[in-house]
């Protein structure tokens, strides 16, 4: 099942049409999604109005930096939610091996899959990046931070799984 996005930034101002890779910004109105949860049903960006929205994208389900920052998210999620905070986690794996994670490491968070990468690429989690030394396509792991009205208020790209929650908390005033 494929996600529901407005399209990538396009470009014409010099040539053909071109989708350049975007990276979110403090200001920036996040692209609102459709996306299919590990349970089954659907989760609209949009529909989150009114409340601020952790949105996070990592690789892959089930491997050991993906698991430890999920974990970090579950376990802050109970005083997450007291800040008013809704905690998104997006990658391209299939609602069923989402729900093998959630079962696997009993996470509590809301965990959305991205399987042809369209929300990943126009939230700029998605695109060319270094990986052991090569330049290869792939997930950037990132965290968007929206305010109530979906706007961007923290944009982080290349965080590290380990330590991020922590680090996150913090810059939210949290801890």
């Amino acid at each position: 099942m494929g996600a529901a996005i407005r399209s990538p930034r396009v470009s014409d101002d010099e040539g053909p049409d071109v989708t350049e890779q975007t990276r979110l910004s403090a200001g920036d109105l996040a692209p609102d999604f459709t996306l299919p949860s590990d349970d089954g049903n659907e989760v609209t960006l949009s529909d989150l109005r009114g409340r601020k929205v952790i949105v996070y994208f990592y690789p892959a389900a089930m491997t050991p930096g993906c698991t430890k920052q999920a974990c970090d998210f579950t376990e802050s999620l109970d005083s997450l939610k007291a800040a008013g905070y809704e905690v998104l986690g997006i990658s391209p794996d299939k609602p069923e091996k989402l729900a093998k994670f959630r079962e696997r490491d009993s996470l509590t968070i809301t965990l959305l899959s991205d399987t042809d990468k369209a929300v990943m690429t126009a939230w700029g989690a998605f695109g060319e990046k270094k990986l052991y030394g090569k330049l290869v396509q792939g997930v950037i792991r990132s965290t968007i931070v929206l305010d109530e009205a979906g706007t961007v208020v923290v944009a982080q790209y290349n965080v590290r799984a380990t330590g991020h929650v922590a680090k996150l908390r913090r810059d939210l005033g949290l801890d």
